[in-house]
């Protein structure tokens, strides 16, 4: 038992040899803390609202008690962190893990001293939408620093990674019940903000995460294989994959032509299609991203 604590504290001093992706990395989770300690001091707290989570959790407990929030935040993270070690990737997860917590939480503290402690406005809505995007804004920023939050975003990281369901959803999950607990203390109108404002700070974290590169794929079912491939590669100069099919009514063979294009691509490559061959069946449907030859490098995209 010994032996193996002192491996895992090896592996994880010798992490620290940082490369200029860690120093890249390590400034995305400083800036994302920083954008979620703001959301927090700016909007949520002034306006009693809660995220869920660790953080939601010690809001509840700074209306009654008044303790920092912040260190509150990072107090509640040390079971989880625990947790995040056994699932999201040991040494590496909890250096840039324990970066995040400890950045949110004294960002926290500092700016629940500087900032007006009524936030900038008393607007329930306009606090909900933009505690809510920036908190998610934040959160994306330390993901594509390959870091956490802490709290329920290290549930949410196992239940996005291991299950691959969605940010969104992840939340909606894990952070449900602080945000239903806090209408026994806010209210329940400032609850079903808190619901509100939690789906959008899931969908603002996807945003930061992925981008806006949504990319679009087509399959095409056609007997003029070499005239659509020829159109589409020449006019779009993109690549094309020929897939052999069968009919299930005919039982004939049928070539299946499967490429991706963007979103402007679309209605030329409809407009190719029909022009050589117009019986032809297309399906076309959408891709979250596309990696490799003409789209993001896939080398860059992996580091």
């Amino acid at each position: 038992m010994k032996s193996n604590l002192m491996a895992q504290i090896k592996v994880f001093f010798s992490e620290i040899n940082l490369s200029k992706k860690d120093v890249w990395d390590f400034a995305l989770i400083l800036v994302g803390a920083l954008i979620q300690a703001a959301a927090l001091s700016l909007f949520l707290v002034p306006a009693d609202l809660v995220s869920g989570g660790i953080s939601g959790l010690a809001q509840l407990i700074h209306h009654y008690a008044e303790f920092p929030i912040g260190l509150m935040v990072f107090l509640g993270n040390i079971p989880l962190f625990i947790l995040g070690w056994k699932h999201l990737g040991g040494p590496r997860f909890a250096i840039r893990t324990v970066v995040s917590i400890i950045a949110f939480s004294a960002f926290t503290d500092l700016l629940m001293l500087f900032l007006p402690r009524g936030g900038v406005t008393d607007d329930l809505v306009l606090n909900t939408i933009y505690g809510g995007l920036l908190l998610g804004v934040g959160l994306g920023i330390v993901y594509r620093g390959r870091g956490t939050s802490g709290g329920s975003d290290i549930l949410g990281r196992i239940l996005n990674f291991r299950f691959h369901i969605t940010i969104s959803h992840a939340y909606l999950i894990t952070d449900s019940l602080v945000v239903l607990a806090a209408g026994f203390v806010f209210g329940w109108t400032k609850a079903l903000y808190g619901l509100v404002l939690i789906y959008v700070s899931g969908l603002a974290a996807e945003l930061a995460l992925e981008g806006t590169n949504v990319v679009r794929s087509a399959m095409i079912v056609t007997t003029q294989t070499e005239a659509i491939t020829g159109a589409i590669m020449k006019d779009l100069g993109r690549g094309v994959t020929i897939l052999e099919g069968t009919g299930g009514y005919t039982g004939e063979p049928r070539d299946v032509i499967y490429c991706v294009v963007s979103r402007m691509d679309v209605p030329r490559l409809k407009t190719l299609v029909h022009e050589n061959d117009p019986d032809a069946f297309m399906v076309i449907g959408q891709a979250q991203e596309a990696l490799g030859e003409g789209f993001t490098p896939l080398k860059v995209a992996h580091h």
